[in-house]
Parts: structure tokens; C-alpha cells; sequence
């Protein structure tokens, strides 16, 4: 008879809202697990998990097939009929059933998937093999395999999701062809450091999106994408006309959320650079380029410029430090910027700034509190402001990465991780 067991992960679920359904004959010390949520799949389930035990049986795994179950059909009944692990939990979302998973997850190496049968499970061997070879993350790409006529709408095939893979590989240089590929495969130690926190769609793009911030070994295997079988209407399709904009919204709002460095760090490089390139020689007073002749106008906008540039590239180290997987980058800020010197260096450029505002300040009352036009009292003045705000700027950014490092847990390593 199966059991059941009401164990959940500590702090995430509470232990009544799950319950693990074991089958009579259950997988001993797997290697694999193959992963898939269900949403009232009993159409397909059964055939599903028929396939699942035909590519475990080709790669030569021993592997166990857990199913999060929110269904209210006979998804449960039938998955556990057929040999598979069942944890069933209410509906939460696609991403929240990964992160009620994994403390259940007894495979070294997880495979991903959907129920619908539109991703064929029978072939499987590729990521198994990929994994024994040393990949840390092996995602499925759709387009490097085969698409069968009507699998895809042409609004995800042609649009969707080239749009949204040219837009995270021009972020973070990656070389994917299909980041929205729900068949992917990854190690349990992977798994567990990533600490996956999207609840929805999103998960998929968070996912690809912490495996290029863990430097994970990563393998593109072809798969093929077969269309959903005659009779069962897609969660898309369930949900009305406007899931597919909210799902790729969703999926966006997540790589400006795991991304932000990108529209950080470069873009204030060049804000800053720019900006300086004006601002110092305008300092000596008004410059001719030619037939063109800058000075306050052009230096005031060269100081917004550099301020708003240096925010931009603290900013994004402080980013860079949060996604830090490895915990070398903050450690290395530290280095560079040593909290004694920095406080020292910070005081002294403010203070420089100062002084060189003191002969605007002294003209401006000497003037009964006017100031004079075209004076070079005002370009001093006004690279001195920008040496006092970048001053306190770098201060507080010192300051701040030694609260990360203060604040921040230390991300487990993956021995660590298995070792635990």
C-alpha cells in the first residue's frame, strides 16, 4: 500500500500543506529524479509517466519520477498507480511547486519537465549523459531540435521567445537559443544554491538567469517539442488570450530583477566618463570647439551627468555583490577600497571641494549677494560641489559593502551542499 508522509521543507511550507504519497514499488538510492508539476493532467499523466520509465530504462539511470500534484482530478491517483512519487500541494503557482519540491528531491541530478506530454521524456539520455560528463545545467532548446507542426503558436515560436533569449544573451553574453524551454535539467546541489524564489511563470528566466551568475557548467541539448495530444486544452489557453503577454511580462519583470547590473554598470561607465571628459577641463573656465564655445550651461550638465554616473556604477557593484555566488566580489571591493584609506581619501577630496567653493562663497557676499557673470570663481565652484558629492558617494559605498558583507549570508558552496 502506499504511504504517505507529511514532511515539509523547514521555514518555507508548513508540514499540513503537503503530503508525500510513495509508491509500493519505489526507486532505491536514484540517481536522477525527474521533476514535474500537474495541474489536472489525467489525460496525460499516465501516458506521461510511461515515457518517463521508457527514457529511464534507455539512459541506463536509476531514477525516481516525483509529480507536485495541485490537481483535482485523478492526476495523484494515476501517477501514484504507475510507480511515481506524488507530493501533493495546493496551487501555488509553477515556481512554487519546484520550491516545495526540492526538499523531496533524492536524485543527485533533476530533470524538469511538463506532464502534457509535449516534451518527450522517452529520450532523456542526453541530459543524463551530459550530467555523468560534468554539466551542472543542461537545458533543452526547442529550435536546435524539432518543432512539430502546431506544437508552438507562432506568437512564442517567431516572437516571443527570440525576443526575450536575444534580450538575456545580449545582458549577460550567454549563448542560449531557448531560455523558455520547459525541459531542463540540473544538479540537486545547483538546485538548492540557486534558492529559487519566483512563484509563477518566472521561474523559468530566474533559473537561467542564477545559472550564469553561478558560473555553472551548462550543455544545449536538441529536443523535440511535440504537439499537446487531442483533447486537453494548455494552462495558456485555460487562462485566456492575455497569459501569453503576462507570462513573457513576467518573464522580463525577472531579468530586470536578476539583470539590473546590466542596465547599471556600463551605461554610469559611460555617464561618468562622459561626463568628466567636460566637467574637468570646464573647471578652467569656458572652452571653444571649434565653431562651438561650452561653459556653464554645458558644465552643469556634464556635473548631473557624473554624479548620476557614479551613482549608477556603485549601484551596480552593490548588485553585483547581492548575485555574487562565488562571495569573492565583495571581499575584493574591500581590498580595493580599504575602509581607513577610503574614509581619509573621501575627507580630502570633499575638503578640497570646499576650499576651491570658498572664493564663489567670499565673492558672492563681498557682492552683496550677487553672484557675477561669467566669473571662473563659478566653474571652480561647480567642480568643487561635484568632488564633495562624489566624495560622500564613495564613502557611503564603502561603507555599504562592509554592511553586505556584515549582513549577507555566505552562499554553501556546492561540496558543502553535498555534504549536507
Amino acid at each position: 500500500m502506499p504511504q504517505a508522509s507529511a514532511d515539509g521543507p523547514p521555514g518555507r511550507v508548513r508540514p499540513e500543506e503537503v503530503r508525500l504519497l510513495v509508491p509500493a514499488l519505489d526507486a532505491t538510492d536514484p540517481e536522477v529524479t525527474i521533476l514535474v508539476p500537474a495541474l489536472d493532467e489525467e489525460l496525460t499523466i499516465g501516458r506521461f509517466i510511461d515515457w518517463c520509465h521508457e527514457g529511464i530504462n534507455d539512459a541506463g539511470a536509476r531514477a525516481e519520477i516525483l509529480i507536485v500534484d495541485s490537481s483535482v482530478d485523478r492526476s495523484a491517483e494515476i501517477a501514484l498507480a504507475k510507480g511515481a512519487r506524488v507530493l501533493k500541494t495546493p496551487r501555488r503557482g509553477l515556481g512554487r511547486a519546484y520550491i516545495d519540491a526540492l526538499a523531496h528531491v533524492r536524485g543527485r541530478f533533476v530533470i524538469m519537465g511538463d506532464a502534457d506530454c509535449t516534451y518527450d521524456f522517452r529520450i532523456i539520455k542526453p541530459y543524463v549523459d551530459a550530467y555523468r560528463a560534468g554539466a551542472e545545467f543542461v537545458m533543452g532548446s526547442r529550435f536546435k531540435g524539432t518543432i512539430a507542426p502546431g506544437a508552438m503558436p507562432s506568437l512564442h515560436r517567431y516572437f516571443g521567445t527570440p525576443l526575450t533569449t536575444f534580450i538575456l544573451n545580449l545582458m549577460f553574453g550567454s549563448k542560449f537559443s531557448d531560455i523558455h524551454c520547459g525541459m531542463r535539467g540540473l544538479t540537486r546541489d545547483a538546485l538548492t544554491r540557486m534558492d529559487l524564489r519566483s512563484q509563477g511563470w518566472e521561474y523559468a528566466s530566474e533559473m537561467v538567469l542564477k545559472s550564469v551568475h553561478m558560473d555553472l557548467v551548462t550543455v544545449e541539448v536538441p529536443i523535440k517539442f511535440l504537439k499537446e495530444p487531442d483533447g486537453r486544452l494548455s494552462h495558456m489557453k485555460r487562462r485566456g488570450w492575455r497569459e501569453p503577454w503576462r507570462a513573457g511580462w513576467m518573464n522580463l519583470r525577472a531579468m530586470l530583477t536578476y539583470g539590473i547590473d546590466f542596465f547599471l554598470l556600463k551605461p554610469g561607465a559611460a555617464l561618468l566618463v562622459l561626463g568628466l571628459m567636460f566637467l574637468i577641463p570646464l573647471s578652467f573656465g569656458p572652452l571653444a570647439l571649434g565653431p562651438v564655445n561650452l561653459s556653464l550651461n554645458t558644465m552643469l550638465l556634464a556635473m548631473v551627468m557624473a554624479t548620476f554616473g557614479l551613482s549608477m556604477v556603485f549601484s551596480g557593484f552593490i548588485t553585483r555583490v547581492l548575485f555574487d555566488y562565488s562571495d569573492k566580489l565583495q571581499a575584493r571591493i574591500e581590498a580595493a577600497l580599504p575602509f581607513n584609506r577610503t574614509l581619509v581619501g573621501c575627507l580630502i577630496a570633499a575638503l578640497a571641494g570646499l576650499l576651491i567653493m570658498l572664493p564663489l562663497v567670499r565673492s558672492y557676499f563681498a557682492n552683496h549677494f550677487t553672484l557675477e557673470e561669467g566669473s571662473i570663481q563659478t566653474h571652480w565652484a561647480i567642480m568643487g560641489l561635484w568632488l564633495v558629492g562624489a566624495a560622500f558617494q564613495t564613502f557611503i559605498f564603502a561603507a555599504m559593502i562592509r554592511a553586505l558583507g556584515a549582513v549577507l549570508p555566505r552562499r554553501p558552496r556546492a561540496q558543502e551542499v553535498s555534504e549536507v
